[in-house]
């Protein structure tokens, strides 16, 4: 089974566009489609770039693609109940039980909230989850003045992940409209998430920095 076969699946296309509805309704970020193929491509690339076996690259884009569909139960442990329906998918789809472990964990430990880059599956979704920050993501503009994370998604312009294999570093490159939202902000909602990115990085053998606007931070 592949990543295009699970891509393609109907069941899992309505998980995910229902799942964003919910978020929606929320009054949340964009999590529909572009958001997990995005996630699903920058998982899959890092694990490439570092030469994982090209199965580990697959599984890693899979994850990636069903890391959020558990925000259809409740945004609140939606993890966990993303990594129960993930093992339902996979299962009927006849997945190996070694390849259901391995994407479950990673989702079921994608959430800053309460996960943990346990493995490098794991590590890579949570890289390529959290450095997902840009203005499309943000629905209505005029919320930006209300909410701080519409402010801070708006700001960025441009967002990149970029490994050094020689120096084994991986950079989150963000360029930031400071018109729209301060660098302060940006730390205030994802500090958090930045030191989990260093965990991950170190699950990799990579060091992780942050830079915006040119200038490195962390």
């Amino acid at each position: 089974m592949t990543y295009e076969e699970v891509r393609r699946d109907p069941a899992v296309q309505v998980y995910i566009a229902q799942a964003d509805a919910s978020m929606e309704a929320l009054g949340f970020t964009e999590h529909s489609f572009a958001h997990v193929t995005r996630v699903a491509k920058l998982a899959g690339d890092l694990l490439q770039t570092l030469n994982y076996p090209a199965r580990t690259v697959e599984l890693a884009r899979i994850a990636g693609y069903l890391h959020d569909i558990g925000n259809i139960v409740n945004r609140v442990d939606h993890s966990q109940s993303g990594a129960v329906m993930a093992f339902r998918i996979l299962d009927r789809m006849n997945f190996p039980p070694e390849e259901i472990a391995a994407i479950v964990t990673a989702i079921g430990n994608h959430d800053e909230g309460n996960g943990v880059p346990v493995n490098a599956l794991a590590a890579a979704l949570f890289l390529a989850d959290k450095s997902d920050v840009r203005r499309s993501r943000v629905r209505k503009q005029a919320d930006i003045a209300l909410d701080i994370h519409d402010r801070v998604n708006y700001s960025v312009t441009d967002s990149r992940l970029e490994i050094d294999k020689e120096q084994r570093i991986i950079g989150l490159e963000l360029t930031v409209d400071t018109q729209v939202s301060s660098v302060m902000e940006y730390f205030e909602i994802f500090m958090k998430r930045m030191l989990l990115c260093r965990q991950a990085a170190q699950r990799l053998g990579l060091t992780f920095q942050l830079s915006i606007n040119g200038q490195k931070l962390l």
